[in-house]
């Protein structure tokens, strides 16, 4: 990396000293050729034998001219390289950093330093540096979340078989009934998986229509009713009629389907939830909001990642696998939209912002 750092900084100096040598050649023959020939011809023309004009001319003006160019040559060479320590130091620097996080030190930063294209530069390094820091770690707790989910319902699978197979567990209904339900937690975690690979296909083509918006609602209420109706949870549903939004039908079935899901698993028994809309000329806003314990400030902004959890003892008692909202996020995005949340200490607050229709 630092071989055309110096071959920069060379070239910026011999470019300045070419620069200034044509310069001092065009002064030079205008000087020492044209002003010489006129000087001679003026103080021949006064009296002045030709020799002694040309002896007048070298002791004066070929002297200084001489000097000039010598002092010319060296400020030349100086500012040449000083332009260049300039130009190559925040270069060689951001190099460094380049060279770190290409062997995965993702914290290595470049100072803000230099002209400002250099230092504007250095800010699109850093950011893409604290890009790259924050994909890593992401794929990294994929990984390691993963591992957990799949681990966790094949570890119970196996117990269960080897009680089985050593006679240490009797085949009954209920026990089959547990098996059943840790293949199926397999087979859920495998769609959503499914669907977070099918939603980033780069050829996925997303056909966006105007949809009313409280039909698809009432029908993704509808399925998730009787989650929210055995924990007599009271719901609160406030979407006007009139609202239109432009998105995928289907993706937006889903998204409504997993807010409703998450809603319902985390309001305590008796609890409450709403389900408001409001439109503005361009935008319309979703809300489903519920009462229990709120997520934590910290927490907030990686609510949408895959496999993150607030609590994971707790979401994984509760089924969760943590795919559902970065799924959510996806589809949303897909569609021209935005997607948040916000939380209190006794409240949560999922949003959907979509073109209106």
């Amino acid at each position: 990396m630092r071989r055309p750092l110096r071959s920069l900084a060379t070239g910026i100096t011999a470019v300045s000293i070419v620069v200034a040598i044509s310069a001092i050649s065009i002064i030079a023959v205008g000087v020492l050729v044209v002003a010489q020939s006129t000087f001679n011809r003026l103080m021949v023309e006064a009296g002045t034998p030709a020799a002694d004009a040309k002896a007048m001319f070298d002791d004066s003006v070929a002297t200084v001219f001489a000097v000039a160019v010598g002092i010319a040559v060296v400020t030349s060479v100086a500012l040449a390289i000083g332009l260049a320590a300039l130009l190559s130091r925040p270069l060689r620097r951001m190099a460094i950093a380049a060279e770190r996080i290409a062997h995965g030190d993702y914290e290595a930063r470049v100072p803000r330093g230099g002209p400002d294209e250099l230092a504007s530069l250095s800010d699109s390094f850093n950011q893409m540096a604290q890009s790259l820091a924050e994909q890593e770690r992401e794929r990294r707790d994929f990984i390691a979340n993963a591992a957990h989910e799949l681990r966790t319902p094949l570890t119970n699978l196996q117990g269960y078989l080897e009680g089985l197979r050593d006679g240490v567990i009797a085949p009954t209904p209920e026990q089959f009934g547990s098996l059943h339900e840790e293949a199926q937690r397999l087979v859920r975690l495998s769609r959503s998986l499914d669907a977070l690979a099918e939603n980033q296909r780069p050829d996925r083509v997303v056909t966006s229509t105007d949809v009313e918006l409280a039909q698809v609602v009432r029908s993704a209420y509808e399925v998730a009713r009787s989650a929210f109706e055995a924990k007599d949870i009271a719901v609160d549903f406030a979407v006007p009629e009139s609202i239109v939004v432009r998105a995928e039908p289907d993706g937006l079935a889903q998204v409504l389907a997993n807010l409703l899901q998450n809603a319902s698993r985390y309001t305590p028994p008796g609890g409450n939830a709403s389900i408001r809309a409001t439109s503005s000329r361009s935008t319309v806003t979703l809300s489903i909001t519920n009462s229990g314990d709120g997520i934590p400030a910290g927490d907030l902004p990686h609510v949408f990642e895959r496999f993150y959890r607030v609590e994971k003892s707790r979401d994984a008692a509760r089924g969760g696998a943590g795919i559902g909202l970065a799924i959510v996020k996806q589809l949303v995005e897909a569609s021209g939209g935005k997607v948040g949340a916000d939380s209190t200490e006794h409240s949560t607050r999922f949003w959907v912002s979509l073109p209106a229709g």
